[in-house]
Order: structure tokens, then C-alpha cells, then sequence
């Protein structure tokens, strides 16, 4: 038996610090999170972006065909995944996107749709390998396969916490689908992975004002129906997205301009403000921005519905309130490093402006971003790329490659995107900015890292990409896109780096009054690497260009929407002008901006069902495809519709193992057990000796 005179102190002081523990753990949790969370988890590894994943889709026939019959719906069916031989049952699948989506939809010649896959959503805790959410992404209207890759990959350079990615072949029921991206949706594995189990809160800002619902694709589909307009003319068809406007017979394009290519509308390369959209917002097409463009209004809660309604995880009326104080203070642009993480936000946007991706934040879309905030302090984080390297509103290939560092935002003025304009109007941060602009121009660019990337993904991919079954390009036009893709990548870099040095202007008027000192991009064909309408190869395209004609149409709705009920600037004319529009067409659509689109958005996901998360991408649809286009319907089947209001059955699929333990609450749960067992056993085995 043990005798000492201090087992009873040392047994009390056990005691006490396994009540100290648990409640350090509790209350403090990321004290410890530096030993807990140091291991990534295994899904981390399994995406391995230089390798191609491997990803069978099992489901009933019956439902799949259903699903595809009904995508725009976006309803979950259950089906078996089986990623790299690791198999997962009953895990909920549907089609992703908008505009897309419904592109995909009306085609009959394919049903090439980007998929959602949520591994938890008829099982509660079920994950890959600790993955939640993972989605598939078709890359339309990317030529190269690349554009989205390389723009999560330099995200990644820059020190950004990107979500994995890699490629991956698809097979539906056996037979092959496609080759897509795979990419990690932001969600709570994510937010685990990156922050730890103690992180904050997760946003999808939604400026466009409609999600999933359709709302967009049901205003093109009656614009290009020519429906009637009680306040306008009838529609007419718009030219070909990318066209050049009419010209006289035998008349030469512009100089410097390849046929075919959009002219030189220098989108975005003013720093003039646009006139406000009605009631004061400028986001998207619905007029109001509902806070998805970060600028302070007041400090009620519904004025920041595009934010909030939007949340990734359960959240409350507080930790609103923690995002409206950061973004009043934000406004004020005093001690914005105890609202901003501004180191992790300058690498976003220095990222961000190298890649030229303006269906995002620093565009009338204010979209494509999650807003991530702990403590009250925000940063950016990517999400969206597949228009990148200019494919979305960026006019010539001039206005991309030197698209100006100092004031990188497209149809705008710079002080109506807050979270970059207060950053760059501090000298201290704009140097910073520059540095880490300078640090990806020399260290992934001019250090020939670049071309070995693309290099490297070549060899990687082309046989797959050669062997897509549904691909929109074919494997001519990929190479194409390569080519040209290395080329931009290159002149990019130069334009910034003079931008740097000071031999070219780093803003839009800069440049506008010196345009002969900008780098040379004549030589470069932006059509090649893709476009927002998909492929336009001879023979390939849509009837009446369907697709084009939409991206045309979104191109100008966007710009009628910056201006509002005001006057259109002179460069907002010219933009109209280069798409070819009639003053019919445009009176058509300045009415139907003005009066917004109306309608609430798609219901925000908040973990029980998934992060709906799928925002507008304007015009990235598609026109034709190669060998006939894509994956013919006649191969799917049963195209049995299903009953209104039925879950389809799961097909007697049973439920794989849930995902493993939490390394935090491991930890915390250990420590406190062995201190407490240690100050049992010491009072158990303890007596006190019997005086003599």
C-alpha cells in the first residue's frame, strides 16, 4: 500500500489539473490545435494534383436518367462513388451550375453537366476519407483543361489557402463519361483542414441576386424568344459572342486584332465610376449587391442578405453582426488590420489580378469568392475560375495581358470593391501588394516554372483529354489552347513586370493615355484557349448559335447594369457597340435591367443539405462540340420522369462506415482521462497511517 505525506496533496493537485485541462481544451481550443490538427486527413493525399483520380459513378439506371431528364431541378440521387478503389455507398450526387447547367439542359446532344457529390447526405458523418463535399467540374468553354488548374495552383504559390483539385476520368454505370476537375467544396472539411475544428465562419457572397433557381436562364430563354416587353421592343437576335461588329464589305478588322476576336473595348481599363444601379446597389443583374460587394451601408441585417443568406455553417444574429462591424470598419479604412487579415487578402488579389479572372469581386457580378471571418477579422477565399485568363468580359487580348495591377477591376470604379480599394490605398499594403506580385512574376513565371507546369499537364492529361467521350473541344483545338495559353502566361507576366518597373502605366487611365508604351499581345488568340459560349469550331456550332447569342446577351446586360438608370459613359457605349447591338435590342435590355430581375434566390444550404453554393456563370455555356458533341442522350437509359414530390430509392444501397475520430477531441479526451485515472488510482490505493 503507499504511504507518503504528500499523496494526498499530489492526489488533489492531479485532480485539480484534470479539471484545469478540460476546461483549457474547452474554452481554449486552439491552444492545442498546433499538435492536433499538424496531420492533413487522408483525403488531402488522395487528391493528388499531379495525378488523375479515378472516379465510378454507380446508380440505378432509372434514377440517373431521371436526374439528367430533370437536372435544372438539381435533386440529389443516391449512387455508390468509388474514387481510387475506396468505395462509398448512399452518397448523394446532382448536377451543378446555372447558366451552365441549363446550356447543358437544352442541348440534346449532351448531358455533360458538372456534378455535386456530397458523400454525407443521406448518411450523417459518411465522408471520402474525411471529405464532405466534392465536385466535379466539366470545364466548359476551356479549351486548355487548364485555365481553373492553373489558377487553384497559383492561388497555392501565392500562399492562399486554396481547396485541393485534381483531374479526374469519370464513369457512369461502367461506361466512360468524362474528364473533369475535381475540386474540394468549402465546407467543413475544408474549413477543418485549414483552420482547425476551432475556425469561423464561412460565406458565398452572391451578387448576381439568384441561385439555382433558374431565374437567369428563364429571362435569357424569353429574351431569345423574343417575348414581349411591355416597356420595349421585341428581342432580335444578338451577334456571335467574340464577333467583330458589322463592317463594309472587304473591310479589314482593326489593327492588331485577329478575326473573330471581340474588339478592344478595353472592359474594366477605366477608373471612372459607372453611373449606380437603381436603389443604389451594383451587383449583378438584380441591381442590388445585398452586401456581396463588401461595402457598409447601415448595420441592419437584411441589408446584407447576399452575404448572410449565404452561409456555409449554422450561424447566428452575432456573428452577422461581427461581419457588419469588420466591413463598417472596412468602409472607414482605419486599423484595417483588425478587421482584414491583410496578409492572407493582398496575396488573394495579387493572385487574383495575375490570372485576370473577372467573373468574380472585382467585377458588376461581385461573385465567385467566399468570405471567410474569425474574430471579426475577414479574408477572401478562391473559388471559380473556369473563366479565367481573361475568358469573361475582357475584350481584347491587349486589355488581358495588360490588365492594370493598380486598379484590377472590370466595368467599375475600384472604390466600389472595398476589400481591395482600402488595401491598395494604404502605401504600406500597395507595396506589399506589389511584392508578392513581383515574388509570382519571377518565381512562377520568369523562373520558366510556368511552361513546365503547363508542360507537365500536357503530358499529363492529353491522352485523357484525347479520350474524352464528351468533351467540347477536340483534340486539335486543345493543343491550340495550349499553345496560346503559354503565350498569354508569358506576355502577362512582362506586362506586370513593367507595370512594376514603371515602363507601363498600372492603371486603367495610365494606360488609356499612354497605350504605346503596353506589351504587344497582336499575336495572341484568346478565342483559342475557349470561350463563354464553349467551342465554335467550323461545322460544330449550335443552331443559330444559341450559346453565342447568350454570352452576347449576358456581356451586355452586365454593362446596362453597372450603368443603371443613368447615362451610359462613353466607354460602356463602346462596349455595346463592339457587341453589334441595334438600338432596338438595346432599348430591350436597358429596360429589363432597370427594372432588375426580381425574385428571391435559391435557399441558402446550411450543412443539412449541402452549401448550394453554385452561383450564375454568365455565358459559360456552350456552342457546339467535337465529333457531334459530347455524350449522346440515346445512351442513357430509361428516361422514366419521376413523381412529383418522390425521393428516388436508394436501390438497396447500403451505408458505408462513417469517417474517423476527431484528432482534437482525441486529444482533449485523452489528456483528461489519463489525469483523472492517475488522481483516482493515488485516493484509491492512498490509507492514511494509524498514529502509534
Amino acid at each position: 500500500m503507499i504511504r507518503h505525506r504528500w499523496i494526498g496533496p499530489l492526489s488533489a493537485l492531479l485532480m485539480a489539473a484534470a479539471v484545469l485541462f478540460l476546461g483549457t481544451c474547452y474554452f481554449m481550443p486552439s491552444l492545442f490545435e498546433g499538435l492536433a490538427g499538424a496531420a492533413e486527413p487522408p483525403y488531402a493525399a488522395a487528391m493528388d494534383k499531379t495525378k488523375v483520380l479515378d472516379i465510378q459513378i454507380v446508380a440505378d439506371e432509372t434514377a440517373w436518367a431521371n436526374m439528367l431528364q430533370n437536372a435544372t431541378a438539381e435533386e440529389y440521387i443516391p449512387a455508390t462513388i468509388v474514387i481510387d478503389g475506396v468505395k462509398t455507398n448512399n452518397v448523394g450526387i446532382r448536377p451543378k451550375g446555372n447558366s451552365s447547367l441549363s446550356m447543358v439542359a437544352k442541348d440534346d446532344t449532351t448531358d455533360r453537366y458538372s456534378f455535386k457529390i456530397e458523400f454525407d447526405h443521406y448518411v450523417s458523418g459518411q465522408s471520402w476519407l474525411g471529405l464532405d463535399k466534392l465536385v466535379v467540374n466539366n470545364m466548359q468553354g476551356d479549351a486548355t483543361y487548364m485555365k481553373e488548374y492553373l489558377s487553384y495552383d497559383l492561388m497555392a504559390y501565392a500562399g492562399v489557402e486554396t481547396p485541393r483539385y485534381a483531374f479526374c476520368d469519370i464513369t457512369v454505370n461502367g461506361e466512360p463519361w468524362g474528364f473533369y476537375l475535381a475540386v474540394e467544396a468549402l465546407e467543413d472539411s475544408y474549413a477543418r483542414r485549414v483552420y482547425g475544428n476551432d475556425h469561423g465562419k464561412l460565406y458565398k457572397p452572391e451578387g448576381m441576386g439568384m441561385r439555382g433557381d433558374g431565374q437567369m436562364n428563364t429571362f435569357m430563354g424569353g429574351v431569345q424568344a423574343g417575348e414581349p416587353d411591355e416597356d420595349g421592343p421585341q428581342w432580335q437576335a444578338l451577334p456571335e459572342a467574340g464577333a467583330l461588329p458589322p463592317q463594309e464589305p472587304g473591310q479589314a478588322p482593326p489593327p492588331g486584332q485577329p478575326q473573330g476576336e471581340f474588339p478592344a473595348a478595353e472592359q474594366g481599363l477605366s477608373d471612372r465610376a459607372p453611373n449606380p444601379a437603381p436603389g443604389g446597389g451594383d451587383g449583378g443583374f438584380g441591381g442590388q449587391s445585398g452586401g456581396a460587394t463588401l461595402q457598409y451601408t447601415d448595420d441592419e441585417l437584411s441589408s446584407y442578405s447576399a452575404i448572410f443568406e449565404n452561409a456555409v455553417f449554422d450561424s447566428t444574429d452575432l456573428d452577422f453582426a461581427r461581419v457588419i462591424q469588420a466591413l463598417k470598419q472596412l468602409s472607414a479604412g482605419e486599423e484595417l488590420d483588425r478587421v482584414v487579415d491583410v496578409e492572407a487578402t493582398l496575396r488573394y488579389f495579387a493572385a487574383h489580378a495575375v490570372i485576370v479572372n473577372l467573373d468574380s469581386y472585382v467585377s458588376n457580378m461581385s461573385h465567385n469568392y467566399y468570405l471567410y471571418e474569425k474574430d471579426g477579422r475577414l479574408t477572401m477565399l478562391p473559388w471559380d475560375f473556369n473563366l479565367a485568363f481573361g475568358g469573361f468580359q475582357s475584350g481584347s487580348a491587349s486589355s488581358v495581358v495588360n490588365f492594370p495591377i493598380d486598379t484590377p477591376v472590370s466595368g467599375i470604379a475600384l472604390e466600389q470593391r472595398p476589400m481591395l480599394a482600402k488595401l491598395l490605398g494604404v502605401p504600406e499594403y500597395l507595396e506589399q501588394y506589389h511584392s508578392y506580385l513581383r515574388q509570382l512574376v519571377e518565381g512562377y513565371f520568369n523562373s520558366g516554372l510556368f511552361v513546365q507546369t503547363v508542360d507537365a499537364l500536357d503530358a499529363l492529361i492529353s491522352p485523357h483529354v484525347q479520350a474524352d467521350p464528351s468533351a467540347f473541344y477536340d483534340h486539335a483545338a486543345y493543343q491550340r489552347g495550349v499553345a496560346e495559353l503559354k503565350k498569354l502566361g508569358l506576355l502577362r507576366a512582362q506586362s506586370i513586370e513593367g507595370q512594376l518597373d514603371g515602363r507601363i502605366p498600372a492603371t486603367a487611365a495610365g494606360q488609356s493615355a499612354n497605350p504605346d508604351a503596353l506589351v504587344d499581345a497582336s499575336a495572341l488568340s484568346l478565342s483559342a484557349l475557349g470561350r463563354m459560349g464553349g467551342a465554335d469550331l467550323p461545322g460544330e456550332g449550335r443552331a443559330e448559335n444559341e450559346g453565342a447569342d447568350r454570352a452576347a446577351m449576358e456581356r451586355a446586360m452586365a454593362i446596362l447594369q453597372a450603368a443603371g438608370e443613368g447615362e451610359l459613359t462613353e466607354e460602356q457605349l463602346a462596349q455595346l457597340q463592339a457587341l453589334g447591338l441595334t438600338e432596338a435590342q438595346l432599348a430591350l435590355l436597358q429596360s429589363r435591367a432597370q427594372r432588375g430581375f426580381g425574385g428571391a434566390g435559391e435557399r441558402p444550404d446550411n450543412g443539412q443539405e449541402g452549401l448550394s453554393g453554385e452561383v450564375m456563370q454568365p455565358g459559360n455555356g456552350q456552342d457546339g462540340f467535337a465529333n457531334g458533341g459530347g455524350r449522346p442522350r440515346e445512351m442513357q437509359a430509361g428516361a422514366v420522369r419521376p413523381v412529383q414530390g418522390e425521393r428516388p430509392n436508394a436501390g438497396g444501397l447500403s451505408p458505408a462506415a462513417p469517417a474517423g475520430f476527431d484528432g482534437n477531441a482525441c486529444l482533449v479526451l485523452g489528456g483528461y482521462a489519463v489525469s483523472l485515472l492517475a488522481g483516482l488510482l493515488f485516493v484509491l490505493f492512498y490509507r492514511r497511517r494509524r498514529p502509534t
